[in-house]
Parts: structure tokens; C-alpha cells; sequence
């Protein structure tokens, strides 16, 4: 098997999103996503990076930090087929593995002890017809999460219309957040209370502190 990957991007930062939103953690961003969801904010992920063996990565983690909370993503991980021997990999290294995931990939032969956080593509999103919905079913309870990113009150009824079709709020943590400079967090919140569904609201930290347009952040 190859013992490389595409990387776009490694760095060390504080969690953004998640129910690990705000703890210190490693990110492995890798290259490359067939998706083009219109409120994607890393566009630039697409075609930049290049080529590093397993071994590299490694060593670039390690001058980062020391901590082991490590988030794979992208562009979109589970392109690479090489992702999976990766994670088993950190966790051999004992790393706290999170994957971010359009959903568009099938999440089976993931480690089961990755923590998965599945984007559910809205409407608004240009790629709803992209989703894997068997990827539902492989969730595991009480460990994955499910995300939407929503733009419109259209796209937070669909959110509802989903975790309450498919169980979801019975199964595993379902986020939604606002688009960035699309939608307010007032006004999602306002949903969200509207609804009495358990949703639990986020945001994007790391741009509410250095900004939307930093990178390695």
C-alpha cells in the first residue's frame, strides 16, 4: 500500500467547530474535493499541495505541538483512499482521531474509534444530491456527529425534515451552523428555539477570532 497522501496544508490550532469546538488540535488538511458547495471556504484546497509520505506528516505534527487531538480534512479526506491506513496510524501513535467528511464518501472501513463529523448537505449547499445516505446507518451512537451548514430558513427546515426522518437526534449529536456572512447567528438561533428540535448551534471560532480569510487557522 502507498504511504502517502496529498496534503494541502498542516498546522496547529484551536478547534473551530464540533462538540470539540475550543480545545487545542492538530489539523492534516488534505488536497483535493469533487464537490463545489457554494459557501465553501476552502476553495483553495482543491488543487494546492503536494505529495508526503506518512512519515512526513508525522514528523510535521510532532514540531507542531504534542497534544493528540488530530482532525483530518480537506477538500474532502476519504477521497484518498489512502486516508483510512492513515488514521489507523495516528491511532497507533495514540492520536484522538477526528475526520470531517462531506458525506459524498462512504465513511465504512474507518477505524471505529474515529470520531466522524458527517456534513449533511443542504439545499443551499449546490450538493444535497451528493449525499451518501447509507453513511447514516454506519454512524456510531454517542461518538459521530452530523453537521449542517445552513443559508436560508429552507435549508434549517430540510436539517429538521432529515434528523427527524433518518432518528439522527436520537442517535448521534446534530449541529447546525450559519453560513458564514450569509445568515446570522441570531437569526439561526431563533430557529433553532422555534423548532424545540435538540439541535445544537455553532459557529466557526477560529474565524470570530483571526478572520475569515486566514489560513492555517
Amino acid at each position: 500500500m502507498k504511504r502517502h497522501l496529498q496534503v494541502n496544508e498542516i498546522f496547529f490550532s484551536i478547534q473551530g467547530e464540533s462538540t470539540h469546538a475550543g480545545r487545542p488540535c492538530l489539523f492534516v488538511r488534505l488536497k483535493g474535493c469533487p464537490l463545489r458547495c457554494t459557501y465553501c471556504d476552502t476553495e483553495y484546497a482543491f488543487f494546492e499541495g503536494q505529495a508526503k509520505s506518512f512519515d512526513d506528516i508525522f514528523e510535521e505534527m510532532q514540531k507542531l505541538s504534542s497534544v493528540n487531538l488530530v482532525e483530518v480534512t480537506g477538500g474532502e479526506p476519504l477521497a484518498q483512499p489512502e486516508t483510512k491506513e492513515f488514521i489507523n496510524e495516528l491511532f497507533q501513535k495514540n492520536y484522538e482521531v477526528l475526520i470531517e467528511t462531506s458525506g459524498a464518501f462512504s465513511v465504512e472501513g474507518l477505524n471505529p474509534k474515529t470520531k466522524i463529523i458527517l456534513d449533511i448537505k443542504t439545499p443551499g449547499s449546490g450538493e444535497s444530491r451528493r449525499q451518501l445516505w447509507d453513511n447514516l446507518g454506519l454512524l456510531k451512537p454517542g461518538l459521530d456527529e452530523v453537521k449542517f451548514v445552513v443559508t436560508s430558513k429552507t435549508d434549517f427546515d430540510y436539517a429538521v425534515g432529515v434528523c427527524t426522518e433518518k432518528k439522527l437526534f436520537e442517535k448521534v449529536t446534530c449541529l447546525v451552523s450559519p453560513s458564514w456572512a450569509k445568515l446570522s447567528l441570531k437569526e439561526l438561533s431563533e430557529w433553532v428555539l422555534s423548532s424545540q428540535k435538540p439541535f445544537r448551534l455553532q459557529t466557526q471560532l477560529h474565524k470570530h477570532i483571526w478572520g475569515s480569510e486566514v489560513r492555517g487557522v
